[in-house]
């Protein structure tokens, strides 16, 4: 069996999360939280070590809400990311509090991955059907083209859309089943007739709710670390001076990729729906979409029993 990984960004985890922070509040009947069922469904589909990216501050309370629960049942690794982690040459600037971003986060994974690898967020439910298809086309052969042959989970619009307020998604752009760009498209609302995005002079724009987007789900290999490496190194050089805000985001260092001819993204579709706690009022359908999926039979009642 190859191997394959599952990372986790949870390095935006604040400090003591696990006294009340939404995005990992208990959402299952046993006090499961939507990592436990992300990493459930990946090593039924067939991953077979977890890595976690975090924050070195947040280690010790990580581990013992659901690091060491996690150890039990898998290889599991921590990467830390760190806004004074850069390259030679390269120092934090003056000022600078913000993360420096996704792109930054998964490279900070580089050196406990010899592996391809799936990308999540921690706070996301994909369901099922993304970890197999990822799983599977990681583990497939890949043409000696030339190119980087990664890949991206394509969600449903409709499937993505929260109850309680606009959301923000990137919306894709597809030739043959190949992404050829993804538009961040912002204050998307779920509507009566489906979803639209609205504009602050009032305006608004229908969408079609069949429409694939990025739910930052990709499927990566280790030849697609070392082109990530020199990516920041580019960033961090054309940063400019008191830019201490701007973000190595994942989604736009593909998107170069793509533009560049450099890189192959096939894109895999997925009717799933997504669960997200976005907003606070997202908790208690969020907890009963998983109440019913344990009516189901798709989960058992008590994940760990």
């Amino acid at each position: 069996m190859k191997k394959t990984a599952l990372v986790i960004m949870a390095a935006g985890i604040g400090s003591r999360f696990g006294k009340g922070i939404k995005q990992l509040a208990p959402v299952g009947p046993n006090g499961e939280i939507i990592m436990d069922y992300s990493i459930h469904d990946a090593l039924e589909a067939g991953f077979n070590k977890v890595v976690f990216i975090i924050r070195k501050d947040i280690e010790e309370e990580f581990r013992q809400v659901i690091g060491n629960r996690i150890e039990k049942i898998t290889e599991v690794a921590y990467a830390f990311q760190s806004l004074e982690e850069l390259p030679d040459g390269f120092v934090k600037p003056e000022g600078r509090t913000k993360p420096w971003g996704t792109g930054q986060a998964v490279l900070a994974a580089k050196k406990v991955l010899e592996e391809p690898f799936a990308v999540i967020n921690a706070d996301d439910y994909y369901g099922k059907e993304a970890y197999v298809k990822v799983h599977d086309y990681l583990v497939s052969e890949k043409p000696a083209d030339g190119l980087l042959h990664i890949c991206m989970a394509g969600f449903r619009l409709g499937n993505t859309l929260s109850d309680n307020g606009s959301v923000t998604r990137g919306i894709c752009h597809i030739e043959d089943g190949i992404l050829t760009g993804i538009t961040e498209t912002h204050d998307i609302f779920k509507t009566a007739k489906g979803a639209e995005t609205r504009s602050e002079d009032g305006s608004s724009e229908e969408l079609d709710t069949g429409n694939l987007v990025s739910m930052n789900m990709w499927g990566l290999t280790t030849e697609f670390m070392d082109t990530l490496e020199k990516g920041f190194t580019d960033f961090l050089r054309d940063l400019t001076p008191g830019d201490v805000k701007k973000e190595y985001l994942l989604p736009e260092m593909i998107d170069r990729l793509i533009k560049s001819k450099a890189a192959n993204v096939d894109v895999l579709e997925t009717e799933d729906t997504w669960f997200g706690v976005t907003y606070a009022e997202d908790k208690e359908s969020v907890m009963e979409a998983f109440r019913d999926l344990v009516k189901k039979g798709v989960y058992p009642s008590n994940l760990y029993a």
